[in-house]
């Protein structure tokens, strides 16, 4: 099973990726957990004996693969960031369907928007498949029969996943005694101006107190409304008391809980990349910093311009790694970067990394230390 979700969210969208090609086929699906079945799917690492050019390769990289219907087997890579409901990483429900459609005996489609395309899409809200992969699957296996009721997911997915989410942050915090993203990753994270750390994953978010005291899960939307279902990036600005929220072409800005006049804006005209990795404030520059890959851009707060000469190399922070999915500063000036399970410590006045380690074990503030150790606080 992939790390970052649970048993139960993985069993709904695996049901519901079959359900999409029963939509609109002759097909009916059943799980089989203990019998003989047509279609086995499977979560492995690096080589599995499929041979070398089917081994996994870990995050970033190969994510899944399937055999045709005499084989009927998909497998996909244990070690990539799985998610659902629009988190950072790979939807497990589309690249599913998509390798489901492999194992039905539909190849590449060389339509530019069906699932059955070469290159993994987002479906659309009402989760449809085109009429290309529809054709396909019709042709191997008929119509739905005219008494069946076909009702696509769509909502009633997202809904049911968002639901199925919350509950299973509530379940996993009362088990543990630790929030969710303490066992896995997170979105985003920032610091505000009460020493308050807020970290994002997915629809909602936590807010750990300087006294490290942990709040949460609380909806997103509810603090801040008119923001997508998940983010990508966040940043609260000390400079001008303001919280900027990055998601896909545009950025969100808001004061206090209210979105400023004009937000939200397209990145572009900003001047920054789509689907940043990070963003966070850096008092030695005076701007924003937004990661994405392998360079960096600084955004000026007052024109909302890039400011001249940038983007450059992310080299120019020396040790720092790509693919960061947050970044905060603590008082004292200290930038910390995140990804996954790891963390960076980055020093303005050697402008280098100074420290690195496993942020949920050596980072109390992170709301999760049971114990307050003073040797563990940076």
């Amino acid at each position: 099973w992939p790390r970052h979700l649970s048993l139960g969210s993985v069993r709904l969208a695996v049901h519901a990726a079959f359900q999409l090609w029963s939509n609109v086929s002759g097909l009916v699906f059943q799980e089989a957990p203990e019998g003989p079945a047509d279609i086995r799917l499977a979560f492995y690492e690096g080589d599995h004996n499929d041979g070398a050019s089917n081994a996994f390769d870990g995050p970033g990289g190969t994510l899944a693969h399937a055999f045709l219907p005499r084989r009927g087997e998909a497998h996909f890579d244990m070690a990539e960031r799985w998610t659902l409901n629009g988190h950072k990483g790979h939807n497990l429900f589309m690249v599913t369907a998509h390798e489901i459609g492999h194992t039905l005996g539909l190849e590449h489609s060389p339509v530019r928007h069906a699932l059955m395309s070469p290159y993994y899409r987002k479906l659309g809200r009402n989760l449809v498949l085109s009429w290309d992969d529809i054709i396909a699957v019709q042709q191997l296996y008929g119509k739905p029969s005219g008494d069946r009721l076909v009702r696509l997911p769509g909502q009633v997915l997202h809904a049911a996943l968002q639901e199925w989410e919350f509950t299973e942050l509530h379940n996993r915090h009362e088990t543990t005694g630790q929030p969710l993203y303490c066992q896995g990753s997170f979105d985003a994270i920032t610091m505000d101006q009460n020493d308050t750390v807020l970290v994002f994953r997915g629809s909602v978010y936590w807010s750990v107190s300087a006294a490290g005291s942990v709040s949460g899960p609380l909806p997103l939307s509810q603090r801040w409304p008119d923001l997508p279902l998940a983010i990508e990036a966040a940043a609260f600005s000390p400079l001008d008391s303001k919280w900027y929220f990055f998601k896909g072409k545009r950025m969100w800005r808001y004061t206090g809980s209210k979105l400023d006049p004009g937000f939200p804006r397209k990145s572009s005209d900003l001047g920054l990349p789509r689907h940043p990795d990070c963003a966070f404030y850096y008092k030695p520059l005076g701007h924003m910093v937004v990661f994405k890959g392998s360079r960096y851009s600084v955004l000026n707060l007052k024109t909302l311009r890039q400011e001249p000469y940038y983007p450059r190399r992310l080299t120019d922070w020396t040790g720092v790694p790509q693919g960061t999915n947050g970044a905060l500063t603590r008082r004292g000036g200290r930038l910390y970067l995140f990804r996954e399970q790891r963390f960076w410590s980055f020093d303005p006045v050697k402008v280098r990394v100074t420290r690195e380690g496993q942020w949920a074990k050596d980072l109390s503030w992170t709301g999760c230390s049971k114990t307050h150790q003073s040797n563990n606080i940076l």
